[in-house]
């Protein structure tokens, strides 16, 4: 089958990663400290505000407004006219988890319902699709060469990649978006031509490909200068897509940031994409799709299959054994398997969730 797949990702500093980064740095902070803690922490945030809401039952003494404006300053946003900066107001409304809720999750059941996704493919080293793991590289290029080589680009920024698939197999990039704020004296030309040479070609390289100039699109309308929630309110976990697949398999209806891993939108998620790249990196199938559910306070879950899309090397039996083997998917066998409840999840806030070897769900 011969068709073309894109999918995007965004730079660190794209208000809604601002969102998950104060998050999760919030939930490794209490982490830290408790174990055991309960957290569901969202932030907002937009022209020189922030507000971080959400319930937190933990020992742990943390100051919220602090961690924020250390985020805020570790991604760049230090110019006031961004009209977003760490002397922008913070709002904290944050309570205890409901009684009702923690009733469920303090015997290891699941802190909510809902169903998870995970999902392994041989078209790249790290068992990813190949239009977001590009896509992820792009704009973690993007956010290094803010730092030296282009100093001239500013926080915020997205990227998107094309790609042409010839009898189901990656053949060629067909196209490369990429949006970035930049200092008003760079034209957009200079502005392309930098991210061409040290971005693009930088990062295509280690996959084969090229692409041409003239299929590089920078910056859509032309103009863009002001990055951040002053241009674009920024909101945890609305980037459910780019966290995971790149649109190319199925999620689940959660997000993860700024939730602790009793919170099987998280954990449950991390344990299906486990599964899976265990699944494909043993040569069962080519291709493989975990899916699992859980009610809140279930202490396993109510469901768990596999989908292998035609390319299984071995019978569903003993596929299904092999999970069986490598990982217990009841709260508890997840959260003691992989390893959860210890402060990793900042790491997770940019550049997708999947696909790096520094999490345990990927080993």
């Amino acid at each position: 089958m011969n068709y073309t797949f894109t999918s995007e990702s965004v730079c660190a500093g794209h208000p809604d990663k601002i969102c998950d980064s104060i998050s999760d740095a919030i939930l490794d902070a209490i982490l830290s400290e408790d174990k055991k803690a309960r957290v569901a922490v969202e932030t907002v945030a937009a022209f020189n505000r922030v507000a971080i809401v959400g319930e937190v039952t933990t020992h742990a003494k943390v100051d919220y407004k602090k961690i924020a404006r250390q985020r805020i300053i570790d991604l760049g946003y230090t110019n006031p006219k961004f009209n977003f900066t760490d002397k922008s107001r913070i709002e904290v409304d944050i309570h205890e988890q409901s009684p009702e809720i923690y009733k469920g999750v303090k015997t290891k059941g699941a802190g909510d319902q809902g169903m998870m996704f995970g999902f392994a493919c041989t078209e790249t080293k790290s068992l990813m699709p190949m239009p977001i793991t590009i896509a992820h590289n792009l704009a973690k290029r993007l956010d290094e060469v803010k730092k030296d080589t282009l100093p001239f680009l500013r926080p915020d920024g997205k990227t998107q990649v094309t790609i042409e698939y010839k009898n189901n197999k990656p053949y060629k990039v067909n196209q490369i978006v990429i949006a970035v704020p930049h200092d008003e004296n760079k034209s957009l030309n200079q502005v392309k031509k930098a991210l061409y040479k040290h971005v693009v070609k930088y990062v295509l390289d280690e996959f084969g490909f090229k692409l041409l100039e003239k299929d590089l699109i920078v910056n859509g309308t032309g103009v863009w200068h002001i990055p951040g929630p002053a241009s674009d309110a920024g909101l945890t976990g609305r980037k459910i897509i780019v966290d995971t697949y790149g649109g190319y398999a199925r999620v689940g209806g959660g997000a993860f940031s700024g939730k602790d891993p009793t919170k099987v939108d998280r954990s449950g998620a991390y344990a299906a994409r486990f599964l899976a790249k265990n699944i494909v990196r043993e040569g069962l199938a080519e291709k493989a799709e975990v899916r699992l559910a859980y009610f809140i306070g279930a202490k396993n879950p109510s469901m768990q299959e596999i989908e292998t899309f035609g390319t299984a090397k071995a019978s569903d039996k003993t596929i299904k054994n092999f999970m069986s083997k490598i990982l217990d998917t009841s709260v508890k066998g997840i959260l003691k398997g992989l390893d959860l409840q210890r402060p990793i999840y900042l790491q997770t806030s940019a550049y997708g969730h999947f696909g790096r070897e520094i999490f345990p769900w990927e080993k």
